[in-house]
């Protein structure tokens, strides 16, 4: 909740949605007629970094779950509220569609509006004792062959404790909003999006003991990629960033500082879209 003037707005649009391109002027008109600034980025492309004016209140997020994942993880650091809205139906992450776009936005400029403040997870590559590559993601990491379908071999440690050595097709490290993401088509559990804990998912391990395993979202997770790997070997960062691993670089694993703020919506909460989107069978029990 907050009783914040809202003074600026951007809009974060996805440019290769048709739709978005007169629903971002639609929005922007209505929010400028209230005397508020306004602006529209438009994005194409997922490196490219979008443009935060000082003292912005709402980013305003048009596209889907990739969208949301981009703005994640380009406002990580600024603690401005996302308001995602779906221009499908809506997604695990954007709960809010796009016929409801007004009355989210009129909740938000009121101040009566909720927050979810979703963990982030943070990547660090080390070679030969540098650090080499850094990223954050809202959903997850994955190791997995750049190759075709080929096994990798790589050893894993929780905090200073050795947990064991893998070989799978690659290893998923997702934080409870990417639960619903790869991680859930690998066979890991799905974790209430508000937790604070970290799941390790291998997949398709060559043992089947190797389960999935959430931890507490202060672990310090390691991963050493093993020697004579028959394959190249690929870090993905929500799908968005990859970075290729060596043979013997340490990737450290870890929650983020700073997380992402979600407006929710009101009309459906997590429960309600898992049970949506997973196609459970909702309502009462019949006689």
């Amino acid at each position: 909740m907050s009783s914040k003037q809202v003074q600026k707005v951007l809009i974060v649009a996805n440019w290769g949605k048709e739709e978005a391109h007169s629903l971002s002027a639609t929005i922007k008109s209505y929010i400028e007629e209230k005397g508020i600034e306004c602006t529209i980025w438009r994005t194409t492309v997922e490196q490219d970094k979008p443009i935060v004016a000082e003292d912005t209140d709402l980013v305003i997020c048009l596209g889907g779950d990739g969208t949301v994942l981009y703005c994640a993880r380009h406002l990580q650091t600024l603690g401005i509220p996302i308001l995602a809205i779906n221009l499908g139906t809506f997604g695990y992450i954007t709960e809010i569609s796009v016929n409801e776009w007004k009355e989210a936005v009129d909740r938000f400029l009121e101040g009566s509006y909720t927050l979810s403040r979703r963990l982030m997870i943070r990547v660090g590559v080390y070679r030969k004792g540098e650090r080499v590559f850094t990223a954050h993601g809202l959903n997850e990491i994955v190791v997995s062959s750049s190759g075709i379908s080929k096994v990798i071999g790589m050893s894993l440690k929780v905090g200073e404790t050795p947990a064991g050595y893998f070989r799978a097709d690659g290893m998923i490290i997702a934080t409870p909003t990417g639960s619903t993401a790869y991680s859930l088509a690998a066979g890991g559990p799905i974790l209430d999006a508000e937790l604070s804990t970290l799941l390790i998912t291998p997949i398709c391990p060559f043992t089947l003991s190797n389960r999935p395993l959430v931890l507490s979202g202060d672990s310090l997770i390691t991963l050493t990629i093993a020697p004579n790997q028959r394959t190249g070997i690929v870090l993905s960062v929500d799908g968005q960033q990859n970075f290729p691993l060596q043979e013997g670089d340490e990737l450290i694993v870890e929650k983020s500082r700073s997380r992402t703020l979600l407006v929710t919506s009101e009309k459906r909460n997590y429960i309600e879209v898992l049970r949506e989107k997973l196609n459970w069978a909702g309502g009462a029990a019949h006689a």
